[in-house]
């Protein structure tokens, strides 16, 4: 235990960001630098190293949370990092991008503000890179066998990191022009700067994995054809197909999902525009949908300079605290402000789009809207409460339906679904054809990056021991299993 009484004794600090006036002229991420080393050994030392630590539970990685927080408390940060890296093979993506469902199973938070359990996180691997602990570790030998991996996301990169790791010989396969997936073009760089994609890419390519970027498997390359060349296959396409809002007036030109707007402004911080396509500036932006990918495009219009930003959520507005439907340790529903919410802007809940409306040319200038309400469990307009908000830019940020079956990858390899539209496969994450994986949201549905990681390293052991009969990777998060859900 790193301090029998560290949660009696020190109250939960976290990281401090950069004054909204100062980081809204950047595209850096909104944390201070090194404002988390001179508190996080205080930190870490709330953990309580409970007989029963819940917070392995919460965490579908299964993170050795209570070991590394001892490890950072005594400040031993290569202890830390080993301990880290034992399940998490990318925790500089899940500490700063994480919502961190192993703090609301953590047990200090039964009537204590929980442990920094993700500040702790990152702080162990930013100094693991800074000292050198993090190196390639290529295999001892060669096995002999091929994988190609298809899709460069946090669930592929952690399959092909793991099968390079065991001595395959392991090719990704990347739709876009660059590797990272979501991590690269649906995370804006103030969330998480893409030198930290990099530099684990640079890892990866010294340890053995090859990466062919700007190839599309369904529609480049046909699936039977590469099933062939290689001895196995995973599929990390991601769920992909973006939920759209078919009412009146969508066609207008203005209204985009989230996924054609948020990619462009990465592609400028990545130098390949001066000037995105797709701009919020001196609009007024109506961002639909209140999750993570909306909070994004709220942060993403504030930047480029709109002149207001809404963001509108059906749903009725959370609580602050727990509601007795979702207990500790269970990952509950709650009210956040995010970075990007506190730089400004309007959230509006329990509101539902009736239809746009446009200009003589085609472009959208207003979204009407009516308030919602459930009645006997079902969602019912408000009566009288129309009205229009000025819309010049409209995101849609509604979530994903599932895998993208139009590139004809799915139709190609002849893979089932799922009554989700997901891709169909057992408890080794094996689909219906032999040789064939599918890990993260491909074949969950749209998740957490956590689950991403946990799904490839899981699937990472079903393809070896599909290839050598036996694997020494570390044993599968099952995909049934219930009880890691969040």
């Amino acid at each position: 235990m790193a301090d029998p009484k560290g949660f009696l004794n020190h109250g939960r600090e976290v990281a401090r960001t950069r004054p909204v006036d100062v980081r809204l002229k950047d595209w850096n991420e909104v944390y201070v630098p090194g404002s988390l080393l001179p508190i996080i050994s205080k930190q870490a030392s709330r953990c309580m190293d409970c007989g029963i630590p819940f917070c392995h539970n919460g965490c579908p990685l299964g993170n050795l949370i209570p070991e590394w927080n001892d490890y950072a408390y005594r400040e031993d940060w290569s202890a830390a990092s080993e301990r880290l890296h034992a399940t998490n093979n990318f925790p500089e993506f899940t500490g700063r991008l994480c919502p961190a469902p192993c703090e609301s199973a953590c047990v200090l938070g039964i009537n204590q503000p929980a442990v920094t359990i993700k500040n702790v996180e990152v702080s162990i691997i930013d100094k693991a890179w800074d000292s050198g602990d993090v190196a390639p570790q290529a295999p001892e030998r060669l096995s002999g066998k091929t994988v190609a991996v298809i899709g460069s996301g946090p669930a592929g990169l952690a399959a092909a990191q793991q099968l390079t790791r065991a001595g395959h010989t392991v090719a990704v396969y990347e739709r876009a022009d660059r590797v990272g997936g979501l991590l690269r073009y649906g995370i804006p760089e103030f969330k998480m700067e893409k030198r930290h994609i990099n530099r684990r890419i640079e890892q990866m390519r010294a340890e053995g994995t090859k990466f062919r970027t700007g190839v599309e498997i369904g529609r480049d390359i046909d699936a039977t054809k590469l099933r062939k060349r290689y001895d196995a296959v995973v599929i990390a396409a991601g769920a992909t197909t973006a939920r759209d809002l078919p009412v009146p007036g969508r066609e207008l030109t203005g209204i985009h999902q989230a996924m054609e707007y948020l990619p462009l402004a990465n592609k400028v911080q990545e130098g390949d525009f001066v000037a995105p396509p797709i701009t919020a500036e001196g609009k007024h932006v109506v961002v639909i949908g209140g999750g993570d990918t909306g909070a994004d495009c709220v942060g993403t219009a504030h930047r480029q300079g709109a002149a207001s930003v809404t963001q509108l959520e059906i749903m009725p507005r959370p609580g602050e605290e727990r509601n007795p439907g979702q207990p500790w340790p269970t990952f509950p529903m709650l009210y956040k402000v995010t970075s990007a919410h506190e730089e400004g802007g309007e959230r509006v809940y329990a509101v539902s789009t009736t239809h746009f409306e446009g200009d003589e040319d085609g472009n959208v200038q207003w979204l009407h809207l009516v308030e919602v309400e459930f009645i006997e469990g079902k969602l019912t307009q408000k009566p009288g409460t129309e009205r229009k908000i000025p819309a010049q830019l409209v995101t849609l940020a509604m979530g994903f339906t599932g895998t993208d079956v139009e590139n004809g990858l799915v139709s190609q390899f002849g893979l089932e679904l799922d009554a989700r539209g997901n891709i169909a496969r057992d408890a080794d994450f094996a689909t219906n054809v032999p040789g064939v994986y599918v890990a993260g949201d491909a074949g969950r549905g749209q998740s957490l990056i956590v689950w991403a990681i946990a799904e490839g390293r899981s699937a990472a052991r079903g393809v070896d021991r599909f290839l050598t009969g036996v694997s020494e990777l570390p044993a599968p998060i099952r995909p049934t299993d219930r009880s890691l859900m969040v």
